[in-house]
């Protein structure tokens, strides 16, 4: 979604390409022209100026735009597309396909690439998804982007201009529609680069994250909640409502209702709601699954601080090891940023993320892109050299590190074993985080009550509408004061801590209720106390044996259950602790579990939950990092 996460909404600039020195305004073919582009220091003398290595490789190439060519999908419904023509090269040249829901003509993320690919000397095809501005037919979420965007490269390939080499670019929902294109594996589709496309991936790896609305089973609220109350409008002219009191309207009941109370647009959200991961609703999307096969070289891009970077790195993974061929399989590479949803290219000398600054975490994206396309689509053989297959930002340590495969060698799951004399609830506690497993057993109680859930603070959420719902790292110090809180810590670290890979937290987990959530969310505590998130996330513990397997518990019964609280690059520094935090609710990032074991998303009402986590030898409730010694 935002590919919750998935699709942006139309506002997001999207990332920052190069802009035109004048904008295309209208006619049926609108000349457009390239500024230079590059980084200048706009104080220096030009010739004490240095060359950045960042800087977007300039254009090449004046281009022309091709307004509304109406391209026919197989039953008939036509496409609004937009062709962007260099004007200087003749004959037939490679081209680069971007379909979106946002507006092609104004929608940065989609004019941006358009006008910086047709000025390297490419055809670019941008195109308004189904139902959406200019195209016709009905809109209904990605439900038919598989195959129109299968016969959108087909048109592509066979036009007069074409050589019928394909590529496809873009982020967020436009990364989602290329990972469905790929699994059509149209036979001129020869390149990919789906940025934050993580909403791409069904049920594969159990992940059902189709749309990204989806976590673990749990509503991703802010976020669902805000994009389909404007971009996922299935009315072309439709607005969102103005003035929505967004805390309120999250926080009331039932939340199907929540569009229709504040007069939103007609959209999916309610389909989205009343459709549960593991319905068969979602596999008729045609979302990847771990039998969908793939045929085309791509790199896969996505942030730390975006909702879907460890389901990427799992399609990095799926691409590769479901490849029908030998130049599929062994082109797959991804790229993982510190920053926020599509936000890879933007992040400067100083990347702050939320109250964070990250430092230098610039990479040389836009060649990287450019001189992908030229070697799989013009034949550049020396454009793409020997490109490591994994790229990660280290946070903390605050560099760019490389690696042949996810996950990195060396990494070993390391147990930090809960544990508590006196209680762990607040921040006030004594609960712990050792690596001796401990022999005394105890637990430590807990109660939520849906009235009054843990709030959300950042992490990785995106595209909510909400000014108070912000991606990103920030103190959480004051709420661990929170009575509905279990914190655990360690020691003050006398040496650096580095994790590189999948966390989790394997708990041993009782209840009075029925059905709740388990909120995890890993911290770093610096010397002056400020305990700043690392990763977060949650558990409907209905779905603890995986979401096609739907139990209810039994009151005080003792279960396993693992919270993915997921991927993450991290360096925690000499004089830090770790921190984990443990609530029953991250609100409004997910929506509240009722504790009922109903339906959740049509009950107007809830009832508490007395909670416990058990430790000791025979529960070894433990956080698991993945440690890694370099």
């Amino acid at each position: 979604m935002r590919g919750v996460i998935g699709p942006l909404l139309p506002q997001w600039p999207g990332p920052q390409f190069p802009v035109p020195a004048s904008r295309p305004t209208s006619g049926d073919r609108v000349t457009a022209r390239l500024a230079t582009l590059g980084l200048a220091l706009a104080a220096a003398p030009l010739a004490a100026q240095q060359p950045d290595k960042f800087a977007r490789p300039a254009a090449r190439h004046a281009f022309e735009i091709e307004k509304n060519v109406m391209v026919p999908m197989r039953d008939g419904v036509r496409l609004a597309t937009d062709v962007y023509h260099p004007k200087d090269l003749p004959g037939k040249l490679p081209v680069i396909v971007l379909r979106t829901p946002y507006n092609k003509d104004s929608y940065r993320g989609s004019t941006g690439p358009a006008e910086f690919f047709a000025g390297q000397g490419y055809v670019v095809v941008s195109q308004d998804v189904r139902g959406k501005y200019h195209s016709e037919g009905d809109y209904q979420v990605q439900s038919h982007d598989r195959v129109d965007g299968y016969d959108t490269i087909d048109w592509a390939a066979k036009q007069p201009w074409s050589t019928g080499k394909v590529g496809t670019y873009g982020c967020s929902y436009l990364g989602e529609v290329q990972i469905l294109e790929a699994a059509a594996r149209h036979p001129n589709h020869f390149a990919a680069i789906p940025q934050a496309a993580a909403g791409g991936l069904g049920s594969g790896g159990g992940y059902w994250a189709s749309f990204g609305t989806y976590e673990s089973g749990v509503f991703s609220l802010s976020s669902g909640f805000g994009w389909f109350l404007g971009a996922g409008a299935k009315d072309k002219n439709a607005r969102a409502p103005e003035n929505v009191d967004f805390p309120v309207v999250l926080k009331s009941l039932p939340e199907v209702d929540m569009v229709k109370r504040v007069n939103g647009p007609r959209s999916d959200f309610e389909d989205e709601l009343t459709h549960r991961p593991g319905d068969p609703y979602w596999t008729r999307q045609g979302y990847a699954t771990d039998t969908t096969r793939f045929d085309v070289p791509a790199i896969h891009v996505n942030s730390w601080l975006d909702y879907g970077a460890e389901q990427v790195l799992y399609l990095f993974n799926l691409f590769r090891r479901n490849a029908v061929s030998a130049r599929a399989r062994d082109n797959q590479f991804v790229i993982i940023s510190p920053t926020t949803h599509c936000g890879s290219e933007s992040a400067g000398e100083h990347t702050v993320v939320g109250e964070r600054d990250f430092g230098d975490a610039r990479l040389d994206y836009y060649r990287i892109y450019r001189d992908w396309f030229d070697y799989w689509l013009k034949g550049d053989r020396a454009a793409i050299t020997r490109m490591p297959k994994v790229q990660y930002y280290l946070m903390g340590k605050n560099e760019w590190r490389s690696a042949p495969s996810w996950p990195v060698p060396g990494m070993t799951p390391v147990s930090y074993y809960l544990t508590s004399e006196k209680g762990a609830n607040t921040a006030a506690g004594d609960g712990a985080l050792t690596r001796a497993r401990p022999a005394r057993h105890g637990l430590d109680t807990v109660t939520y009550d849906p009235a009054d859930p843990f709030p959300s603070r950042g992490g990785t959420i995106c595209c909510t509408g909400n000014p108070k719902d912000q991606p990103g790292v920030f103190d959480q110090s004051d709420l661990g004061s929170r009575r509905d809180l279990l914190v655990y810590s360690t020691p003050v670290l006398k040496e650096s801590l580095t994790i590189v890979g999948p966390v989790r937290a394997r708990l041993y987990f009782s209840s009075d209720a029925k059905d709740t959530d388990i909120a995890a969310k890993l911290l770093d505590v610096d010397e002056t106390g400020k305990a700043w998130n690392v990763v977060n996330g949650i558990l409907r513990v209905r779905y603890r044996d995986g979401i096609a397997r739907s139990k209810l518990m039994e009151p005080g019964k003792i279960y396993p259950v693992e919270v993915n609280v997921k991927s993450i690059a991290y360096q925690f520094k000499p004089g830090h602790r770790i921190q984990l935090f443990l609530s029953n609710s991250d609100f409004p990032a997910y929506e509240r579990n009722t504790n009922t074991g109903g339906t959740i998303f049509d009950e107007a009402s809830f009832v508490k939950a007395k909670s416990a986590i058990h430790f000791g030898a025979e529960y070894p409730s433990a956080l698991i990092l993945p440690v890694v010694t370099k």
